[in-house]
């Protein structure tokens, strides 16, 4: 009995540490196993201020100078990061429990948000930043107008298109902004910056403007158009403004009359403090041979001074109707002109102040960050960032690396993470251009349409902007709604008289208290044509990676060839293209194994060969063309081609 209990013991023992051997050996195992993930990095680094004083009128208007930088210092893919803006709401403090948001809308069913649901009714939040939807991302942040008409229903960013998360023009009965500058393009993938910013200041001031009368009727719709100015080095003044209608119609849209007058038409606007939102950062994560895991984030920065501050936002100043609404609607109703200035004796500039902020990765705790930098209140009511001595990041650096611990992730130094767990090496995978964004040519903006163009323009961004001149009240996203000859005659007059004296080389915000101007990208800069210098604006109908000139790079002969759809799914997805016709005009053929075949038309100069008529992609905005892609090339080898993009997708050169 005693010897088989010893036996039984011994063996149980044996069992145990081969069972120990294996959780060693598994760990050493998954040592240098690297994993991507989403959620690398949440939290607001922000400011709030203090209360307006009481019974004032200060929610007519509000706005501030931001510093523009390269948060990151490659164009990353998957990453989502808005620099210092604030949100605008229609204010309904009134309202204690009716729900804003109707049955049937997207913020209707976030039930935290109940029971009014007015953080999520309607916003006007756009500012600096850099979105995940972005189709051209080139290192600096864009400027975009971002606004939610309807619960988060939709989105609008410019007068054509949303956040970006679509390439295709809004419904047009979906278009929100009225473009107002007859001297700016307005990208839908947003504005660019010139060169390399590196804490210059861009001002932005949201006005409530009376551009028309209020209405009354179903639904009833306020005076309110808030326009965006801008404050940059080469270029001020207002830019676009929200139409009015854009905030009233969900009360009609839903049958749901409780909404009538609550939009941001009508209400004043409820404006709080300001902060940076980090929504979407990846992450790597790496175990070492002891079963702890680490996780690294890509590497973000911010500009600051010797003594490591950053500056972020300054002169934050809200408005009454008396900074410019008052002497706007007199100068519409046929008084004296208004200069636009904002008029010092109807602003407000509340003292700020700050908390440390609270991070989280995938919903676990941050721990440390702040032994790194805090948020700061500097001299002058400036809100910014002070670093401390450290070992985790240096000056103007976040700390990268994150040792996980329980439910908790610990910031460490990046000596600290073990070089098995191969972190240090990785690399975030890169933005590539997107689709093309694309409008349709019929509907609001074929009728009335254009009065001349197209135009293009090349953005610092690597696209190209297509655009025409439209009379101001023919831009697409009037023609959704029915008004009347004469207030379209009337609101068409005094857009001309703007046009005509307000210059955009002159201040409208006070200028910045301290630091200098950042500058728009040149190209978005443009000059009306003769006989259209007042009343037409530039409108944005199309934008797409610019291609480069391959005209004196590629031959005829270099592009004939077999290619080869990956994978391949069908005999449509693999093919030749033989060159037809003589070198003074080549012209191709692309013949599939499904034995289709259609003619193209060189245009080397933008990379491409156009499909001729006859092609079954010929009227389709994906396949009107085969793009050219060259392989990549260094020193003295000769150019070759990679293959083409063709439907969206990718053909490879697979032989002669």
């Amino acid at each position: 009995m005693k010897a088989t209990f010893t036996a039984i013991a011994i063996l149980a023992l044996l069992c145990w540490i081969c069972a120990g051997q294996d959780q060693a050996n598994n760990k050493k195992s998954a040592a240098g196993i690297i994993a991507s993930h989403a959620q690398g990095l949440h939290g607001y680094i922000g400011f709030s201020h203090e209360q307006p004083p009481a019974k004032s009128d200060y929610h007519a208007g509000m706005g501030f100078y931001a510093a523009v930088w390269p948060l990151v210092d490659q164009p990353l893919a998957n990453f989502q990061i808005g620099l210092p803006s604030a949100w605008i709401t229609p204010d309904n403090s009134d309202n204690k429990d009716k729900p804003l948001a109707p049955e049937g809308t997207l913020a209707r069913t976030w039930k935290p948000r109940g029971p009014t649901w007015s953080s999520v009714f309607q916003t006007v939040e756009g500012g600096l930043g850099y979105w995940a939807g972005n189709h051209f991302r080139y290192g600096p942040p864009k400027f975009s107008m971002n606004a939610t008409p309807q619960c988060y229903d939709y989105e609008v960013g410019s007068p054509g298109w949303s956040f970006f998360y679509s390439n295709e023009a809004l419904p047009d009965n979906r278009l929100g902004i009225a473009q107002l500058s007859n001297r700016l393009l307005i990208p839908p993938d947003a504005l660019p910056f010139q060169g390399n910013p590196n804490g210059e200041f861009l001002g932005y001031t949201w006005m409530a403007l009376p551009f028309t009368d209020p209405t009354t009727g179903a639904p009833p719709t306020g005076d309110q158009s808030w326009t965006c100015f801008l404050s940059a080095a080469n270029f001020k003044g207002p830019i676009a403004y929200y139409i009015p209608e854009t905030w009233s119609k969900i009360g009609k849209l839903f049958n749901y009359p409780f909404l009538y007058g609550r939009g941001l038409d009508a209400r004043r606007g409820k404006m709080g403090g300001g902060a940076m939102e980090i929504n979407t950062v990846p992450r790597f994560d790496g175990t070492d041979s002891h079963g702890t895991t680490y996780s690294k984030l890509p590497k973000l920065q911010w500009p600051v001074d010797a003594a490591g501050r950053a500056y972020l936002v300054q002169d934050v100043t809200y408005y009454s109707k008396a900074a410019l609404q008052t002497a706007f609607k007199a100068w519409r109703n046929g008084g004296p002109a208004c200069s636009g200035r904002f008029d010092d004796k109807g602003a407000w500039r509340p003292k700020l102040n700050t908390r440390t902020t609270r991070y989280d990765q995938a919903g676990k705790k941050m721990i440390g960050v702040e032994r790194a930098f805090d948020t700061r209140i500097f001299d002058g009511n400036v809100w910014g960032l002070q670093w401390f001595t450290n070992n985790l990041a240096a000056k103007g650096f976040f700390p990268q690396y994150y040792k996980h611990a329980g439910e908790e992730r610990i910031a460490v130094a990046a000596t600290e993470v073990p070089a098995e767990t191969k972190l240090h090496a990785q690399e975030f995978k890169l933005a590539t251009p997107g689709k093309p964004y694309t409008s349709p040519s019929v509907g609001a903006w074929a009728k009335p349409g254009p009065k001349l163009g197209p135009f293009t323009a090349k953005l610092v961004d690597g696209s190209v902007v297509t655009y025409s001149w439209y009379r101001f009240v023919d831009q697409p996203s009037f023609q959704q709604y029915n008004w009347s000859a004469d207030k379209k005659a009337k609101l068409q007059a005094f857009v001309e008289k703007l046009h005509a004296n307000w210059r955009t080389d002159r201040d409208y915000m006070a200028p910045p208290t301290r630091g200098k101007l950042v500058a728009l990208d040149p190209a978005l800069l443009v000059t009306p044509p003769r006989g259209l210098e007042v009343g037409y604006v530039p409108i944005v109908t199309h934008q797409e990676v610019r291609a480069p000139d391959l005209s004196r790079i590629v031959t005829p002969e270099m592009l004939s060839g077999r290619y080869q759809h990956d994978p391949k799914e069908n005999n449509w997805h693999e093919g030749e293209l033989k060159q037809e016709g003589d070198k003074h005009s080549p012209r191709f053929r692309w013949t599939n194994q499904a034995r289709v075949s259609w003619a193209l038309t060189s245009d080397l100069a933008h990379a491409r060969l156009l499909c001729a008529k006859g092609s079954p992609y010929f009227e389709k905005e994906t396949g009107r063309s085969f793009i050219i892609e060259m392989q990549p090339t260094s020193g003295a080898a000769k150019p070759a081609i990679a293959g083409f993009h063709f439907n969206g997708a990718f053909y490879k050169r697979i032989g002669d």
